[in-house]
């Protein structure tokens, strides 16, 4: 009977434990929301940084009208930061006019991504 009791406690502490790790995680802010500029890209814009430059340097390009643009020259790794706000995507897409295969980021993400096979880039709602 005591074994159960035990068993029972530490079952409860760990429950607890992970419940309270949870709402830590859940009730955490971003780190970089859109709502302000990062590293000179603007608020609702979307960014590229230059290859291989680091995030103090400030965007290369940036995007903040719906849109297709095509992309130039952009090759290696970026720094890439979709800073829109109300929910906007940044797309990343293989093929020109926003054709191939795309990559959809969303509100607030920021990757280091290799440009080499991104043509173009699309802005949408």
């Amino acid at each position: 009977m005591a074994r159960t009791s035990i068993r029972t406690k530490l079952a409860a502490v760990a429950a607890t434990g992970m419940l309270a790790l949870g709402t830590g995680v859940l009730a955490a802010s971003p780190a970089a929301a859109s709502d302000q500029d990062f590293y000179g890209c603007h608020s609702g814009n979307a960014c590229i940084w230059g290859a291989g430059a680091a995030l103090n340097t400030g965007p290369t390009h940036q995007y903040r009208q719906a849109g297709t643009y095509n992309l130039s020259g952009q090759e290696n790794y970026h720094y890439v930061k979709n800073n829109q706000t109300d929910g906007w995507k940044f797309k990343l897409c293989t093929g020109w006019n926003g054709t191939g295969t795309c990559y959809t980021m969303y509100q607030d993400d920021l990757w280091w991504v290799n440009l080499t096979p991104i043509n173009s880039v699309v802005v949408t709602p």
